[in-house]
């Protein structure tokens, strides 16, 4: 697995490429449909929308916690899931 450090190295390696790049708030609408529209209207070079993302992000017993890639919330456990996210 790569360590973090390295991904922080993305973004350099496609502008060096000569690539448009946007870093963006995975986490924000506004900012995703920002990012894209402006990737649309670059036309003179390739363009990537580098996410920074927070796995769980917004529920707290799940941030940044790698295991949720691999097993299933309880239902006691998606009660509070919904909760914390503003469901149902």
């Amino acid at each position: 697995m790569r360590a973090a450090a390295d991904k922080a190295e993305i973004p350099e390696k496609f502008k060096a490429f000569g690539w448009h790049v946007q870093e963006i708030d995975g986490h924000s609408f506004d900012e995703i449909l920002r990012a894209t529209e402006q990737a649309q209207r670059q036309t003179e070079r390739p363009s990537v929308i580098v996410a920074h993302k927070i796995k769980g992000n917004g529920v707290p017993f799940m941030e940044g916690d790698n295991n949720w890639h691999k097993r299933m919330p309880t239902a006691d456990e998606l009660k509070t899931v919904l909760e914390a996210l503003g469901g149902r």
